[in-house]
């Protein structure tokens, strides 16, 4: 095992030579890759829902090859190698996992949970001591999804939170009635605002209802390409196409798609 890892790291090192690489590869740099690690990422979820174990086992290896090749980069630039990259992550989970490397006992998840966001804090403050938001390192090239949800659960874990979830819903209501009165006014920035207001508490409701906003749209927009896809057979099968037909026909076949779902 140790073998093939030195054998990618040596792959990719005679990749990058400056003489007898690739052309391509030698002119990557930290910010050119950013595109291939976020898609390398989401291919790998991708072979996690289609449950497809072996082109999961290739993905991960499409993953690992970007974090060698960030390394690579990196130890030529005399700043890190890969060694002190997975040094880095070995002593990051013992340090984060005192019940399980250490003393500490942790009798619930919520526990467990405080503890790692506590870690995780002392890491920052240690990093940037001269920081004093709470809201400090949370990656702002995430999704937007997500990284409202992170932004939230820092700010709920130091009390800025409802304590139940029926306020939640009156504010999503709320939100709504703000959008409503902003499309009315038709001022589109304003309109624009409020769908951001709604977006961010609908993220915070399905914080409270233990749910992942990201893969709950992810879930939703699938589920409507599988319905929409199911209107377009139909559609095809009848020789026509879509425009032929009325709203009220297409929202027929919609709910004849969501039957089937049953079946």
């Amino acid at each position: 095992m140790l073998k093939n890892t030195q054998n990618l790291l040596d792959i990719m090192a005679q990749l990058r030579h400056p003489e007898t690489g690739c052309a391509w590869d030698v002119k990557q740099d930290f910010a050119s890759l950013i595109p291939y690690v976020i898609e390398e990422a989401y291919e790998v979820v991708d072979a996690i829902e289609r449950d497809d174990l072996d082109d999961l086992r290739t993905e991960l290896g499409d993953l690992l090859l970007q974090v060698v090749f960030h390394s690579q980069i990196a130890n030529e630039r005399g700043l890190f190698s890969f060694e002190q990259v997975a040094e880095s992550i070995a002593d990051k989970l013992i340090r984060r996992h005192p019940h399980v490397f250490g003393d500490a006992i942790f009798e619930t998840d919520a526990q467990r949970h405080a503890a790692w966001e506590q870690s995780k804090a002392d890491e920052r403050n240690e990093k940037d001591p001269e920081s004093k938001s709470v809201l400090s390192g949370v990656a702002r090239s995430l999704p937007a999804l997500l990284e409202c949800e992170k932004i939230q659960d820092r700010a709920a874990q130091h009390g800025f939170d409802w304590q139940t979830v029926p306020p939640v819903f009156d504010k999503v209501l709320e939100e709504l009635d703000e959008v409503k009165e902003a499309w009315e006014s038709g001022n589109q920035a304003h309109i624009q605002e409020e769908i951001g207001d709604l977006l961010l508490v609908v993220v915070n409701l399905a914080r409270h209802l233990n749910v992942n906003p990201e893969m709950a749209l992810k879930q939703s927009t699938q589920k409507f390409s599988k319905r929409f896809h199911y209107i377009e057979k139909h559609v095809a099968s009848a020789g026509r196409v879509l425009k032929d037909y009325k709203l009220d026909e297409l929202d027929a076949l919609w709910h004849s798609a969501k039957r089937a779902e049953r079946l």
